[in-house]
């Protein structure tokens, strides 16, 4: 099942088109909150149908309880930076109001000098993880949809601080659909690629991944308890602006597609009065 939420309310996709699903469930995060599940969805009346392309989609979780994300979690990255394979995930949280709707612009902040893309593999969380075995996990995800975990390269590197360098608001485009874990007969290989102006820039499946998915929320759930909502970002593969010494500018477009998901487009602008330069507070004395 691919689930959507729009601004007419909830859908399924449905050959090609959105069937708009007879609930007052404002978002798929509402759905998860309660239900911990979103395959009650599957069984809801239809009140009628759009064609795909005139729906207005939205952020499909509303505002996700927490954002994780991983570093260093493709081996095609780790060869292309010249850095060994980590032993532990490299993990951080970025705020979630950094998410930002499909199709919707990113505007990149003063400061930020080096903005980037990451195309990702996004696992949405539905059922409470707390010290969970790798066996227990794909049976509490709710689904997969595609994530965009930009990053200023900059702020990384003089702050130290992945949390500050993709915090920024917009900073993480999510969307449009979640595919629900019935549908991923073939989990362990998804296809993830982006496109920046249409140039296919990365390309690998989540058979590239250090710590798959299973075995990285479990080594996560150890530590944090992941909730109904919260979003895990599972990594980027080589191709990045970074590894391009290409970064984002005022008018590129970034799709990212995961297999099953409806494309990620997001559009970015740099306003004329938004040029690179340092922000940072100056230090209070006294």
């Amino acid at each position: 099942m691919r689930v959507v939420t729009t601004r007419t309310g909830l859908g399924r996709i449905e050959d090609g088109a959105v069937a708009l699903l007879d609930t007052a469930f404002p978002h798929l995060g509402a759905v998860l909150e309660q239900e911990g599940s979103l395959q009650c969805l599957a069984s809801c009346a239809v009140r009628r149908r759009i064609p795909l392309d005139e729906a207005v989609l939205t952020a499909p979780l509303g505002r996700p309880g927490a954002v994780w994300g991983v570093g260093l979690n493709y081996v095609s990255k780790a060869e292309r930076t010249g850095r060994g394979l980590p032993e532990q995930p490299i993990l951080y949280l970025s705020a979630s109001s950094g998410v930002l709707p499909p199709g919707a612009q990113a505007v990149i902040p003063p400061g930020a000098a080096e903005p980037d893309y990451e195309g990702e593999i996004a696992v949405v969380v539905g059922r409470r993880l707390f010290r969970a075995a790798e066996s227990e996990v794909w049976s509490a995800v709710a689904g997969i949809t595609a994530a965009n975990d930009m990053t200023a390269r900059d702020v990384m590197r003089t702050t130290g601080t992945p949390a500050l360098a993709k915090s920024y608001p917009g900073f993480t485009p999510l969307g449009p659909s979640v595919r629900t874990p019935d549908e991923l007969a073939g989990r362990e290989a998804v296809g993830v690629r982006t496109r920046v102006n249409g140039r296919l820039v990365q390309d690998d499946t989540s058979a590239g991944m250090i710590f798959p998915v299973a075995d990285l929320l479990s080594r996560l759930s150890w530590y944090a308890a992941l909730e109904p909502g919260d979003v895990v970002l599972t990594g980027t593969p080589a191709g990045t602006g970074q590894d391009r010494a290409c970064f984002l500018a005022d008018g590129d477009e970034v799709c990212v597609e995961v297999d099953g998901v409806l494309p990620l487009v997001t559009r970015i602008v740099r306003p004329a009065d938004a040029a690179p330069r340092d922000q940072r507070p100056a230090r209070q004395t006294g």
